[in-house]
């Protein structure tokens, strides 16, 4: 009979940002097995369990025994098998032999490449016990990933933490197996302080409320974290949490009885920039900060435990001990850092290598001041700010806070920056050029922000991807893709009036000491490659993404605009049609060698097909192109919708590739003002079904 099956893994303490993903990694490749050998039903309930000390599943209706199954085995292909006549080779004799079948009674299959010999055999499903722990280590050391292993004990084992105990039940009965140096049973244990010690649990699906109710341990990983938000706001009264998903991972894989207590803080420590005391409190003690409505910080955070006691006096105040210390490390470097200006430390930079093979920071910074100034100047930005912003923008790198939390790089030296009077756009831009740092990251909102923004970019880019070091697969130590997305983010979002191209070679051309390739083509294309990602997040359709960039335009302020204009026209109702021809037109001539600049010649018009075409185009053109060329894209595409009755006529009535060369050349140079018109802004081939 099916019965719900239970297996966890119980572990000394696993790493708390990586439980989460190592939890539901281990369920999923369990329960996919169970699925795949014939033990769980392919649409089966299963509940996974993830707490610092232990892993799990509950898997619903899995059968004792493997259903028995038929399988197909395929040999040798038929043209191996049989001789030119007809004859079973030894091969094929050999096989059947084997199979127990004669070579008459073998099917013939086709697996999408060759006709093959196969013979269907039934498997016997095999038991439970015969294969559940192999599976449930393989699970595991899936689920461990590239995660560190270690050994313990006399163990030859090696799992990401010592493991001290395994259960395997279904149902009632416990599943016999050996699983990393412990042998299965039906003992699991509570938690450390609050739970019992050793709890039996009598058959499977009694675990989860067995586990909360004697051992104090809340096993599943999602209601643990939905308690932790509910006594988290419950805590806050009405103040705003200033917390991020992965804290809220973080600590859900730290505690398994969660609770929520208040805590103070001096409010002389308001003082030093919130910014710096809510990353220490998060990201070393992992607190959660409260803010006012004005995105304030106040001097209260919250705290979650793993002890939940009537008196939790000794809790607070020594997290209160702890943090206040914290705290006073934040405002030393405050206060030190202060003491010298930002342009004083930018010589300094001289010593901090931004790439053995491309220099140092400080030539960097000459690099970045110089795009960024030519950026100012092209979109008349306020050229003198933009310079002093990029001097000043790696200064920040050489103070004590950003040397304890590099993650506060830009924002430091927008503090500073204001401490040593500089103009508050310079300020502002020096935080403003690392954004977009993450994926819904603001961009930045002047002239100033965005040049210094582009140049720091651009410039990783050109330099990083010059000397060969280019992403590959999922890595990308240099953060190529996220600084070419960033590119795309402030051209498009800002509606910025740059050339991508001339940006990549401006930049590459501030290399003057040579040894960086010049890979504009190759970058450019990289960057739209980015922005097709983004632009299909935003909803936009493949194809009519496509039809935009297939160009590899220039002017990524535009292509918003031209998509909007493109979806609007795929509603026409000529559409489609005009799409199609356009492609048809595409495919003619590419293929025709005798396609060449000039005229169509009038005079050369034989049918009337022809003629109207010819007429309807000229009658269009010069709006077509007026409106595209004054950015109103929707409009002309709009106008092409007249043309569809001359379009769909023409093809229908006229043989383009004539016996006369005259006329093939004439109507092939008709064709060509078509394509023109038709691709004023975007490439509606690529909307073709």
């Amino acid at each position: 009979m099916s019965a719900p099956l239970l297996v966890e893994v119980l572990t000394e303490e696993l790493p708390p940002k990586a439980l989460r993903s190592v939890g539901y990694g281990f369920a999923d490749a369990l329960v996919r097995d169970l699925r795949d050998n014939g033990f769980a039903p392919a649409d089966g309930e299963f509940t996974v369990y993830a707490t610092p000390r232990r892993l799990g599943v509950l898997v619903r209706d899995v059968a004792p025994r493997a259903a028995d199954r038929e399988e197909l085995v395929k040999v040798p292909s038929v043209k191996a098998g049989l001789g030119s006549d007809g004859t079973p080779s030894q091969a094929l004799l050999g096989f059947a032999k084997k199979r127990g079948v004669d070579v008459e009674k073998l099917e013939r299959f086709h697996d999408g490449k060759q006709e093959v010999f196969a013979v269907r055999e039934r498997i016997t499903g095999s038991p439970l016990e015969a294969r559940l722990d192999q599976v449930v280590a393989e699970s595991l050391r899936r689920a461990a990933g590239n995660l560190r292993s270690m050994r313990w004990g006399d163990h030859e084992d090696e799992f990401v933490r010592p493991v001290h105990g395994l259960v395997m039940l279904h149902g009632e009965r416990i599943v016999p197996g050996t699983v990393l140096g412990q042998t299965s049973g039906r003992t699991t244990r509570g938690h450390r302080f609050m739970g019992k010690g050793a709890i039996e649990i009598p058959r499977a699906d009694a675990y989860e409320a067995l586990l909360e109710r004697d051992g104090k341990v809340i096993a599943n990983f999602e209601l643990r974290a939905r308690r932790i938000r509910d006594e988290l706001a419950a805590a806050a009264g009405g103040a705003a949490i200033a917390a991020d998903d992965a804290l809220y991972d973080e600590v859900t894989a730290l505690v398994e009885w969660p609770a929520v207590y208040e805590g103070h803080f001096d409010k002389a420590f308001l003082e030093v920039p919130q910014e710096c005391l809510m990353l220490t409190m998060k990201q070393n003690q992992k607190y959660f900060p409260l803010v006012d409505g004005r995105g304030r910080l106040a001097n209260r955070f919250l705290i979650v435990s793993n002890m939940a006691v009537a008196h939790p006096h000794h809790i607070v105040h020594g997290n209160e001990r702890v943090l206040r210390a914290r705290l006073a490390d934040a405002k030393f470097f405050y206060d030190q850092d202060r003491r010298a200006a930002l342009e004083s430390r930018v010589p300094g930079l001289a010593g901090v290598v931004f790439h053995n093979r491309l220099g140092s920071q400080l030539e960097r910074v000459a690099r970045i001041e110089r795009l960024s100034a030519l950026v100012a100047r092209k979109l008349g930005a306020d050229e003198a700010a933009t310079r002093r912003a990029a001097h000043l923008c790696k200064a920040d790198l050489l103070t004590g806070m950003v040397g304890e939390f590099p993650e506060l790089q830009g924002i430091m030296g927008l503090y500073y920056a204001r401490h040593d009077g500089e103009p508050e756009a310079v300020a502002q831009a020096i935080e403003a050029h690392y954004h977009p740092r993450f994926a819904g990251d603001s961009v930045p909102e002047d002239a100033v922000g965005a040049g210094v923004a582009l140049a720091d970019k651009l410039d990783t880019l050109v330099g990083i991807w010059g000397i060969g070091l280019q992403p590959t697969g999922d890595k990308d130590p240099f953060g190529l893709r996220r600084a070419a997305l960033g590119v795309a983010r402030i051209l498009v979002e800002r509606s910025l009036p740059l050339d991508l191209a001339e940006l990549l070679r401006d930049a590459h051309a501030a290399y003057a000491n040579g040894g960086v390739k010049d890979a504009v083509g190759e970058l450019h294309a990289f960057v739209l490659e980015r922005l097709r990602s983004l632009l299909r997040e935003r909803g936009y359709a493949a194809d009519e993404i496509e039809s935009v960039l297939a160009g590899e335009p220039g002017r990524l302020d535009l292509v918003v605009p031209r998509l909007d204009a493109v979806r609007t026209f795929r509603g026409l109702a000529e559409a489609e049609s005009l799409a199609a021809a356009n492609k048809r037109i595409r495919n003619i001539l590419r293929k025709s060698a005798e396609v060449e600049a000039g005229s169509v010649d009038p005079k050369l018009l034989r049918e009337e097909a022809e003629r109207s075409l010819h007429q309807a185009i000229a009658r269009i053109r010069s709006d077509v192109e007026r409106r595209a060329a004054a950015r109103e894209y929707t409009e002309s595409l709009r106008l092409l919708a007249q043309v569809r009755p001359q379009v769909d006529r023409f093809f229908d009535e006229v043989l383009v590739n004539a016996e006369d060369a005259a006329l093939r050349r004439n109507r092939l140079r008709l064709l060509g003002e078509l394509e023109h018109i038709l691709n004023q802004v975007a490439d509606i081939s690529k909307l073709a079904a």
